[in-house]
């Protein structure tokens, strides 16, 4: 799963700055930042971070979005507290289906710009954080879905998103060892060259096998992992660089 990331500036920018776009920079440093919660050295998603998206409907130029797809058919702010931790992650296999996802998966892609994410590994009933990310520390583009929905109460439009998750490579397979799940899992990282496919509109059931050819697993010789800092519990230090720092822990054989 993918409920930990370390996201900057740098990652959320790395589009416009690969595009060239001085303009976009410069907007987006002045309009959009300020009302994110930027730098993420580390966020887990049940904090509900706000943070960037690159969206089907403006791949160019991104928007504020919060973490948490919230879909349109939620009632009221009761309903979602009681559902928002549920959509942090959507499962690639079945995002076409599930009725949280499936609306979005049609329309509303998007892409996630972060340095790298975070996985539990258990060892001897005590768990054991990994930051995994780029050998050579370029960003990672993750494959998301969003939506809008209503807030009634101001008639605001509140913007949200999921993370599309897949099968884990080797590397996944190593470290995300939950015996509560039935295998290993990882965030969809989409390839630079084919990442602007992902936010390609769907017409009919050919375009849908299009979008489900590009979820799968990432090669886990371009990535690599070290063990961090707890992010939970008393030993967490919090939303700090140092957090994101290799730590070893003496008792762990991996």
């Amino acid at each position: 799963m993918c409920y930990d990331i370390k996201t900057s500036l740098e990652a959320q920018l790395s589009k416009a700055k690969r595009r060239g776009d001085l303009q976009a920079i410069e907007e987006i440093n002045r309009k959009l930042v300020p009302y994110t919660d930027l730098p993420l050295h580390h966020a887990s998603g049940f904090s509900h971070p706000k943070l960037l998206i690159y969206t089907d409907r403006s791949p160019d130029y991104p928007e504020i979005a919060v973490w948490g797809l919230v879909p349109h058919w939620i009632k009221d702010r009761d309903h979602l507290k009681k559902f928002w931790n549920n959509t942090l992650n959507a499962r690639g296999e079945t995002i076409f289906e599930k009725p949280s996802f499936r609306n979005s998966a049609r329309n509303k892609r998007c892409l996630v710009y972060v340095d790298g994410f975070y996985e539990h590994h258990h060892y001897k009933g005590k768990t054991y954080p990994f930051f995994v990310h780029h050998k050579n520390n370029e960003p990672m583009v993750l494959g998301g879905l969003w939506s809008e929905w209503l807030v009634e109460e101001t008639g605001e439009l509140l913007n949200s998103f999921t993370i599309v998750t897949t099968e884990g490579n080797d590397l996944l397979t190593r470290i995300h060892n939950n015996p509560k799940l039935k295998g290993p899992r990882m965030p969809l990282i989409l390839p630079r060259e084919i990442e602007d496919k992902w936010l390609d509109p769907v017409h009919d059931e050919l375009d849908i096998k299009s979008i489900r050819e590009l979820i799968r697993s990432y090669p886990d010789e371009i990535l690599e992992a070290y063990t961090v800092r707890r992010l939970r519990g008393k030993e967490y230090i919090g939303n700090v660089e140092e957090v994101a720092k290799p730590h070893e822990y003496e008792e762990l054989e991996f």
